[in-house]
C-alpha cells in the first residue's frame, strides 16, 4: 500500500469523472433506449428499419471499437467541415469526456432499447384502452400510464444495463480521459507496481457496481410494494 502514497489524490479526481461519465451516459442510455424502443414500437416502417439498424449495429460492434471511431471520427467530421468555412483549421480536437460519454451512451442504449420495447409489450392492454375510453391523448397515455407501469418491468434488465455503463467507462482511457484506469497507467508507469494499482481500480469499481446493485434493489422493492400489499 506504500506505493499508493501521492496518487490517492489522483484516484479520488479519476472516480469523479467516472462518474460524471455513468450519469451523463446514463442520461444518454435513458433517452436513446427510449428512442429506439419507440420507434420499433411505432406503426412507421422507416423508423422501425432505423431502430433495427441502431440495435443491429451497436449490439454487434466491440464498445471499444465505437468508442475510437466515433472520437476519431467525429474530429474528422468536424474538421471538414470547419475547413469548408476557415481552410486553415488543421485539426479539430474532441473533448474526449463528451466523446466517450456519448458513445457508451450509444452502445448501452442499443441494449436498453430492446429492455424497454419488451416492457413496453408486458403492459397491461386494458390499462391502455381505459385511458382511450376516458379520452385520454396518447401522449398523456405515454406518460402517465405506460412509463409508469413499464419501468417496474424493465427495472431488473436496467439493472444490468447500468453495470455495463459503469464498467465501461474504464475504456474511455484509451482516448485520453484522466478517470481511474488512466491514472492507474500513470502510477504503473512511475511505481512499478501494477498489481498494486490495478488492484486499486478494481476495488473501486467493486464499490460503483455494489451501490447501483444495492440501489436497484431497493428500487425493485419499492416497485413491487403493491404486490406485498395484495398479499
Amino acid at each position: 500500500m506504500e506505493s499508493l502514497t501521492g496518487w490517492w489524490d489522483d484516484f479520488f479526481w479519476g472516480s469523479l469523472i467516472v462518474v460524471e461519465v455513468f450519469l451523463v451516459s446514463l442520461v444518454l442510455m435513458v433517452l436513446f433506449g427510449l428512442l429506439g424502443s419507440a420507434a420499433k414500437l411505432s406503426n412507421s416502417k422507416i423508423l422501425q428499419k432505423i431502430a433495427n439498424g441502431y440495435t443491429i449495429i451497436f449490439r454487434g460492434t466491440p464498445e471499444i471499437l465505437v468508442l475510437l471511431l466515433f472520437y476519431f471520427g467525429s474530429a474528422i467530421t468536424l474538421t471538414a467541415i470547419a475547413n469548408i468555412f476557415d481552410p486553415s483549421i488543421k485539426f479539430i480536437d474532441i473533448n474526449p469526456f463528451w466523446a466517450g460519454s456519448i458513445a457508451i451512451g450509444l452502445v448501452v442504449g442499443s441494449y436498453a432499447t430492446e429492455t424497454f420495447r419488451g416492457a413496453f409489450l408486458g403492459v397491461d392492454p386494458g390499462q391502455i384502452e381505459a385511458a382511450r375510453a376516458l379520452g385520454i391523448s396518447n401522449f398523456k397515455t405515454f406518460v402517465y400510464i405506460r412509463i409508469p407501469a413499464m419501468w417496474r418491468l424493465a427495472l431488473p434488465p436496467f439493472g444490468n444495463h447500468m453495470l455495463s455503463l459503469i464498467k465501461d467507462t474504464a475504456l474511455i482511457s484509451v482516448i485520453g480521459l484522466q478517470e481511474t484506469m488512466f491514472v492507474a497507467e500513470q502510477a504503473t508507469a512511475n511505481t512499478g507496481e501494477p498489481f498494486v494499482m490495478y488492484l486499486m481500480v478494481g476495488v473501486i469499481y467493486l464499490s460503483f457496481s455494489t451501490i447501483i446493485t444495492l440501489s436497484v434493489m431497493g428500487f425493485e422493492k419499492y416497485g413491487n410494494k403493491h404486490l406485498e400489499v395484495g398479499k
